[in-house]
C-alpha cells in the first residue's frame, strides 16, 4: 500500500516539457525563464516561471487528483489563515505531451522549514500550531473526505494495520518491536470522536517556508482533506527536538487520544520508510531510527 513506488511508465517532466506546455497553453507567458526549483519535490515537480510564478506538474497518475483539489480549495481557505498558501493563477489541461491537469502559482519567497536552527524552532513549534489551530476552525462543508485520494490521511489509523505490522515484524532486531507494537495497538485503538476538520495532510518541514526564523507560507496542499487531524501532528517527531515539541503540543492542546494516533501516524511512516531501505546504516536509514526511537519514548 506504498503510495511511493516508482513506476516506469511515469513521464519524465523536464524543463523543456514545461517550456511545450506553456506555449501551448498560455503563451502570455512563453516568453518568461523557466527553471527546476530544488528540491522539487515527489508528488509533484516544480519550476519557477519567470520571477513571480511557479508551475507544479504531478509526478504520476497517483497524484494527479491534487491538482483539482488544490485549485478548488486553496482561494477559499486562504482568507481564514494568517500564514500565506499558494495562489492558483491557472490550470493547465492534459495534451499530446502530458497526461494530467496541472498548476500555474503566484511564487512565495521562504526557505524550507530544514534550514533552521534548534533556537528558531521554538517559535516555529508557536507558529505551526497557530496555523493547524487556524485551519481546523474552517468550515468543512463541502470539504474533500480523507480517502484514497489523499492517501487517507484523516481517515482512520486502521487502514494501515496490515502495513504497520509486516514491517514491524520485519523490524525485528532493528527496531524495539515490542514497544511498537504496543504503541500500535494503542493508536489504532481510539478514533476522532468530534466532527471532521480540515487536514493539510502533509505538514511537514519541506512544506513550510521560513524567513528570519518564523514561518512565513504553508505549501503542497495536495492530501488537503477533513476528517482526524492527527496527521497533522507528526512533525513533533519528524522535525522537532524535546524542546520544541513540547511547545507545539501545549498550543496545539490534543486531547490524549488524539496524541497517540499522531504517534502512531508518525510510526507508521518511519516504520514502512526504514523497512524499505536495504543500507540500515545508511543516513536515511538512522534518521527513520531516531524518529522512532523519539515516538516510542514521548511518553509526556
Amino acid at each position: 500500500m506504498s503510495e511511493k513506488t516508482q513506476k516506469s511508465d511515469e513521464p519524465d517532466i523536464t524543463a523543456e516539457l514545461v517550456i511545450t506546455l506553456v506555449a501551448e497553453q498560455f503563451p502570455r507567458w512563453a516568453h518568461l525563464p523557466i527553471e527546476p526549483v530544488k528540491p522539487s519535490g515527489w508528488d509533484n515537480r516544480t519550476f519557477h516561471l519567470g520571477k513571480d510564478m511557479s508551475v507544479r506538474l504531478p509526478s504520476a497518475e497517483r497524484y494527479a487528483a491534487q491538482v483539482h483539489t488544490e485549485q478548488k480549495w486553496l482561494p477559499a481557505l486562504a482568507p481564514h489563515l494568517s500564514c500565506p498558501v499558494p495562489e492558483p493563477l491557472a490550470m493547465g489541461s492534459p495534451s499530446q505531451y502530458y497526461p494530467w491537469h496541472w498548476s500555474v502559482y503566484r511564487w512565495i519567497d521562504g526557505e524550507n522549514a530544514d534550514t533552521l536552527s534548534a533556537h528558531d524552532r521554538k517559535q516555529f513549534a508557536a507558529d505551526s500550531a497557530k496555523f493547524l489551530t487556524e485551519l481546523r476552525r474552517i468550515d468543512t462543508a463541502g470539504g474533500p473526505l480523507a480517502g484514497a485520494r489523499n492517501f487517507y490521511r484523516g481517515a482512520a489509523l486502521s487502514i494501515y494495520d496490515d502495513e504497520t505490522r509486516t514491517a514491524i515484524s520485519r523490524l525485528e532486531g532493528t527496531v524495539d518491536t515490542d514497544a511498537a507494537t504496543k504503541l500500535w495497538e494503542n493508536a489504532v485503538s481510539t478514533k476522532w470522536p468530534h466532527r471532521p476538520v480540515w487536514i493539510h495532510g502533509d505538514f511537514s518541514a519541506g512544506n513550510l517556508l521560513v524567513r528570519g526564523g518564523r514561518l512565513t507560507a504553508v505549501i503542497d496542499f495536495g492530501t488537503l482533506g477533513v476528517g482526524d487531524p492527527a496527521c497533522d501532528l507528526v512533525i513533533a517527531w519528524t522535525f522537532l527536538d524535546e524542546a520544541s515539541r513540547k511547545i507545539f503540543r501545549t498550543h496545539m492542546d490534543p486531547d490524549p487520544d488524539t496524541w497517540d494516533r499522531a504517534r502512531g501516524w508518525c510510526l507508521w511512516k518511519a516504520l514502512i520508510t526504514l523497512e524499505s531501505i536495504e543500507d540500515k546504516n545508511n543516513r536515511n536509514a538512522a534518521k527513520q531510527k531516531r524518529i522512532i526511537d523519539d515516538v516510542l519514548s514521548d511518553l509526556w
